[in-house]
């Protein structure tokens, strides 16, 4: 039954979204890949708006339903809710007949399984597809990486054009000459000159070998720049000027639980990475904790969910390139990540604590925390909730707005899976 509704709510929706397009002159750009996309997607939108008119959602309304909502305006209701659905298709008749305010729409296509990206043709057609890369991603569901990899690029068949991040994306999976970005040698628009400091990066973008601009800016990890490069490579190619790219930058924001700088107890520092966690993720975030100074540094990391039977190699992969020379103390939470990530960082020389409940961690971390100490804290949803290790380090306990999955809903959901 849940299906068959869904089906019907897409059908109407996308049929309204193709008949937008066809009466109106907008762009639309897709942002889709395993890794980074709702990063990429803001800072996309963050410079773009600088010189467009342009629509775009904050959260993650990525999948067959929710993202024809982006060019209406509407915040997604129940599904079984055919009042609140009616009143959306009435509303949207409306905006058909008027002019359309927006000179560019930007979209998130996610993906669980193989055939998902396949239903966004049903009513989807973007005018540059931005693929952010090819990762382990979802992997009960894919028999590797290679599936992976076939499912992101229906992304080309989505779109008109093409641009990649060269670095997360091989030329074993597509070959053919597109527009890309990234730190590897030959991308159209190439990240370099990297400097970091304690609060902020110096960087500049090149195009095709020639400097386009340099800036600064408050991130403190690569994928961080690299969501930044692949803003500045589209609004290159949406035809704005060096100084308003440069400017959308400064507007450019850490977005809650992808490696937010927060206050902590005693004076430390907080990495907040506790929206995902991935491999490629888990390793860059360690990256950023590595590189940065500090007389202390803690590592939580939960559960890589949704592994299926690669799980454990990948918990174990995470575990090898946890670094006792770096970090004074290796916090786990979840069962793959207690049994197999621990087991080799514990194997390496760490020091190692493992956990069931993410409130009990950050109470046992608590009393741990030296004076300007540094805790990155990454993980996922379901058995972890690695925001709420964080929520009990926070200097200014009001600083939980900040942290993701805070709503009554979620709060609910997670009382009830560890008992609190």
């Amino acid at each position: 039954m849940k299906k068959f509704f869904r089906n019907i709510v897409a059908s109407i929706l996308g049929w309204q979204v193709r008949r937008l397009q066809k009466k109106n002159k907008f762009k639309v750009v897709a942002v889709a890949g395993s890794v980074g996309k709702t990063s990429t997607k803001l800072a996309i939108a963050q410079v773009l708006s600088q010189f467009f008119p342009v629509r775009y959602q904050k959260g993650n309304y990525n999948d067959l339903v929710s993202v024809p909502l982006i060019f209406f305006g509407h915040k997604i209701p129940r599904l079984f809710n055919p009042f609140a659905w009616l009143i959306i298709f009435l509303k949207n008749e409306g905006t058909l007949l008027g002019k359309y305010p927006y000179e560019v729409v930007i979209v998130e296509l996610g993906t669980d399984k193989p055939g998902d990206m396949a239903g966004f043709k049903r009513y989807l057609r973007a005018d540059l597809g931005v693929l952010t890369g090819i990762t382990p991603e979802h992997m009960q569901f894919f028999e590797g990486l290679d599936s992976v990899a076939k499912e992101e690029l229906v992304l080309t068949e989505l779109s008109n054009e093409l641009m990649i991040n060269k670095d997360l994306v091989g030329p074993k999976y597509l070959k053919e000459p597109v527009l890309s970005y990234g730190t590897s040698t030959g991308a159209t628009y190439r990240l370099g000159g990297l400097s970091f400091s304690d609060d902020f990066a110096d960087f500049s973008v090149t195009k095709n070998g020639s400097v386009l601009l340099k800036a600064s800016h408050e991130a403190i990890s690569e994928p961080q720049l690299l969501s930044i490069c692949a803003a500045v490579a589209v609004s290159d190619q949406f035809g704005m000027d060096p100084e308003d790219i440069e400017k959308g930058i400064r507007n450019i924001r850490s977005v809650s639980g992808r490696m937010r700088r927060l206050e902590g107890i005693n004076g430390s520092v907080i990495i907040d990475d506790s929206y995902n966690a991935s491999p490629e993720a888990m390793k860059a975030a360690l990256d950023t904790l590595y590189r940065i100074k500090a007389p202390q540094k803690i590592a939580v990391l939960g559960n890589m969910n949704e592994l299926g039977r690669y799980s454990q190699g990948l918990h174990e992969e995470i575990g090898n390139y946890c670094n006792p020379k770096e970090l004074n103390l290796v916090a786990t939470i979840g069962p793959d990540a207690n049994e197999n990530l621990a087991a080799k960082a514990e194997y390496k020389g760490c020091k190692v604590e493992k956990f069931d409940d993410p409130a009990a961690a950050g109470e046992y971390l608590k009393g741990l925390i030296k004076k300007n100490g540094l805790i990155l804290v990454k993980g996922s949803q379901n058995r972890v909730f690695s925001e709420e290790t964080a929520k009990r380090l926070l200097a200014n306990p009001a600083d939980s707005r900040k942290l993701v999955r805070q709503s009554k809903n979620w709060m609910k959901i997670k009382r009830k899976a560890f008992g609190w």
